[in-house]
């Protein structure tokens, strides 16, 4: 039976980002600009390489410039277009999404992934849908989205983005514990969230892009509370491991980066002002002057 495409995401972006005040008192974290594209950019850019054509953001109260960022600015594209300022107007654009193209829905309590996935449930029908974490921007030659994607087309099911991480952090992520090592994909057969430290069945860790199944809503249907009072997702992933075995690890290729975490983002901040073209030269001077200058001062 032909497999059916995955042309839907969802993007759970109703958190506080409590981390990154008092920044985030005034405006969401998701745009928040990395070099010079918010973060929800950027997870934009790679459901669109993937093949993505509706976008569902799962918001909450105070995310209004968030829905602003993806409507048409008329006043200022007819500036740019006097002005001549052609590559300023096709970068602008790519912000912009067809009517139609986005749905907005909100989770009214903080209760989990899981239920901000479930939130979305009447936008989907019969049909596997992803979901993106704007928090884990993938520097990728290959967006990360797409790799999955081709992957899942192999393998069918359920399959969540996984990396390598050493044994002292993994107490930090979802853990997968593996069934069969194929490479690039592994087939699973549990899931342990945050396990404690020396007891990993693994160091495969789950992060932040998925590609489910209609059966994981069915699921997150049926699942009370679970751990700190939340709906996980990890639950629902579990049942289908149990009831259909069906879940796969992929292993993709690139760079994650947490942008969740004030380290993370200036991490990733480097890292994409190193990889531009019109950045690299004046920041790699500056960062050489900076370790000097400290190396100096030991």
């Amino acid at each position: 039976m032909m497999k059916k495409k995955v042309t839907k995401a969802i993007f759970p972006v109703a958190g506080l980002g409590t981390r990154f005040l008092p920044a985030t008192k005034s405006i969401p974290k998701e745009i928040m600009t990395l070099v010079d594209r918010p973060l929800i950019q950027y997870a934009i850019d790679e459901a669109r390489a993937a093949g993505i054509k509706d976008f569902i953001f799962v918001t909450s109260r105070g995310k209004s410039a968030l829905e602003d960022y993806f409507d048409h600015s008329p006043e200022l594209e007819n500036a740019l277009r006097k002005k001549g300022k052609d590559d300023l107007l096709a970068t602008l654009k790519t912000t912009n999404m067809d009517s139609g193209a986005i749905a907005y829905i909100r989770q009214h309590k903080a209760l989990g992934l899981g239920h901000a996935v479930w939130c979305a449930r009447r936008l989907l029908s019969n049909e596997p849908f992803a979901v993106i974490l704007p928090d884990d921007v993938i520097a990728a030659e290959t967006p990360c989205l797409k790799q999955m994607v081709e992957a899942y087309e192999e393998t069918g099911g359920n399959m969540v983005a996984a990396m390598d991480v050493p044994d002292d952090k993994t107490h930090a992520y979802g853990v997968l514990d593996i069934n069969e090592d194929m490479g690039n994909v592994v087939s699973v057969k549990g899931m342990v969230e945050k396990p404690e430290p020396g007891t990993a069945p693994s160091n495969l860790a789950v992060i932040g892009r998925y590609i489910l199944s209609p059966n994981v809503m069915n699921h997150l249907n049926k699942i009370k509370s679970g751990a700190g009072g939340e709906v996980q997702l990890t639950d629902a992933i579990a049942r289908e491991i149990s009831e259909a075995n069906n879940v796969y690890g992929f292993r993709f290729r690139g760079q994650r980066f947490d942008c969740g975490s004030k380290a993370g983002f200036l991490q990733a901040t480097v890292a994409f002002g190193m990889a531009r073209d019109d950045l690299r030269d004046e920041f790699t001077d500056y960062l050489i002057d900076v370790i000097s200058a400290r190396n100096a001062a030991q």
